[in-house]
């Protein structure tokens, strides 16, 4: 199905955005982070549009990751939202730091064999493997399985956390700060993983706002 009032939905407001920025309610931050986020999933979905999703997909590259945090980055972990901002997250760190996160998730991935296999990243995965697989699971929540998109990027952050750990450890005697940042990211990667993992379920079980 084609919806033609959906055509051209990539562009958020920015008034609006900008709004919410500021000193508001915070219910009211919260209510406008459902209310979009529900808007474009379902939307997307019900469009059925390829150039649709691919807008939703680049949606940080158009609007900037500020419009899009002034949006979602403070709702719930477990949340519609919450998850949305991640997802966009995890694709904009790829997009921008595409070695460094190359590095991490070979560093990660022979002791994590069940996550690579649901990350579904070729082996050994390149720069461009890895972008292609953060632009796949966008493309899942706006037209595919929501759950399975949010479990690969759950897998692909226990690698990269698994990987963080891995790199802290080789640096801990020759630079202690550096080994300390990476642990408290992998712990950061790890505790995004289980929220993305939670939210799946909820999806699952449509409880998922």
């Amino acid at each position: 199905m084609n919806d033609a009032r959906f055509r051209r939905p990539a562009r958020l407001d920015q008034r609006a955005a900008e709004e919410l920025a500021g000193e508001s309610d915070p219910a009211l931050r919260d209510e406008v982070a459902h209310t979009t986020a529900r808007a474009v999933v379902h939307r997307a979905r019900a469009a059925e549009d390829p150039a649709v999703v691919e807008r939703l997909v680049r949606l940080v590259e158009t609007e900037g990751l500020d419009a899009v945090a002034a949006l979602w980055a403070d709702a719930a972990p477990v949340s519609l939202p919450g998850a949305l901002w991640r997802l966009y997250v995890l694709r904009e760190w790829v997009r921008r730091d595409p070695q460094t996160v190359t590095l991490r998730y070979r560093l990660g991935v022979d002791a994590a064999p069940v996550h690579e296999a649901v990350a579904g990243v070729p082996a050994p995965p390149g720069p461009e493997d890895l972008r292609t697989l953060a632009d796949a699971v966008l493309s899942g929540v706006y037209a595919g399985d929501l759950a399975v998109a949010l479990e690969r990027a759950a897998s692909f952050c226990r690698i990269l956390a698994t990987g963080a750990a891995f790199d802290a450890d080789a640096r801990e005697v020759a630079d202690p700060d550096g080994a300390d940042r990476l642990t408290r990211g992998g712990a950061g990667l790890q505790r995004t993983a289980e929220e993305l993992e939670h939210a799946a379920r909820y999806w699952r079980s449509g409880a998922l706002e």
